[in-house]
């Protein structure tokens, strides 16, 4: 049987999810300096690779480097200009305040470490060969993107966009990405030479490698199972912070002959973490398994027509 969420969360479980953003506690800060360390390595890539060999990986960023190449306006700046409007439209898809703030705080810190950097680094980078820019490049970007998911946010831009295409129109999420990175690559065809272009695909399939490598998995989605006595506690706080749907299985367990109900959701690469944190905030004995899924389809994913 599947868990229905309460239609009204209590007063006590809202002021929770909105004081969670702010905790001082030492977990969280060692959260936000992951992310932080991850925004400061995506700027690097920029600014050693991708920037002075003309590679663009997509998203907001990707456009913003095209833009710069015929307009004087800072890169980061524009970073940060491009995503305040996504931010406000996506703040509900981004697992509540705790988990958007992170993306804030991401897309902010990627930002202004972008700008700065150009007064550090030479503007001709490390090499003026675009394969070892494009490999170097999405590596070093692939792995900040891995820190900002293991810090708990997102790199903004197309994670935003992709979410709300699959909420408002039912794209899957990696079809969302999928688009919105290929209009930003065809764009940087036109603005650079199509040889470039060609090598910013590679850096985008790089870079994704290396996010999955270091955010844990290889796949767009997840399949979570999740065995604990609190299963009540937690199929509530992920419907109501992750807004994805939990189905409760029935198990025996073999050694006791006791039942034991299991549950099970289905998630993005990027709510890994956030899950686990969860499940272990409430029930730090809990048992969970991690699966690889290659497609999902159904409400909240891709469509069946």
């Amino acid at each position: 049987m599947t868990i229905q969420s309460p239609h009204k969360p209590t007063a006590w479980r809202r002021f929770k999810s909105w004081i969670g953003p702010f905790d001082l506690s030492w977990k969280t800060g060692r959260e936000y300096l992951v992310v932080l360390l991850g925004a400061l390595v995506q700027a690097f890539a920029m600014r050693l690779f991708l920037v002075p060999g003309q590679l663009v990986s997509g998203g907001i960023s990707g456009a913003a480097q095209i833009i710069n190449h015929f307009v004087s306006i800072p890169i980061g700046l524009m970073v940060l200009v491009g995503n305040i409007p996504l931010l406000v439209l996506g703040w509900r898809f981004l697992g509540g305040p705790r988990f958007a703030l992170r993306t804030a705080v991401a897309v902010g810190a990627f930002s202004l470490f972008t700008d700065l950097l150009v007064f550090v680094i030479p503007a001709q980078g490390m090499t003026q060969d675009n394969v070892l820019n494009a490999l170097f490049g999405g590596v070093l970007l692939g792995v900040g993107l891995g820190l900002v998911y293991r810090g708990g946010g997102t790199s903004g831009g197309s994670d935003i966009l992709g979410r709300i295409l699959n909420h408002r129109l039912g794209i899957s999420i990696s079809a969302a990405y999928l688009i919105t990175d290929s209009l930003v690559v065809l764009a940087g065809g036109f603005a650079f030479t199509w040889e470039k272009a060609l090598y910013g695909m590679v850096v985008i399939y790089v870079s994704g490698l290396a996010a999955e490598m270091i955010s844990e998995g290889s796949g767009i989605f997840r399949t979570a199972l999740i065995i604990s006595a609190k299963h009540v506690e937690i199929s509530r706080e992920i419907m109501q912070s992750m807004e994805r749907g939990v189905t409760v299985l029935s198990g025996t367990g073999a050694y006791t002959g006791s039942e034991r109900p299991v549950l099970y959701c289905v998630i993005t690469r990027s709510e890994v973490n956030q899950l686990k944190e969860m499940v272990k905030d409430i029930d730090p004995l809990a048992f969970m398994v991690i699966g690889v899924t290659h497609e999902a389809l159904g409400e909240g994913f891709r469509p069946f027509k």
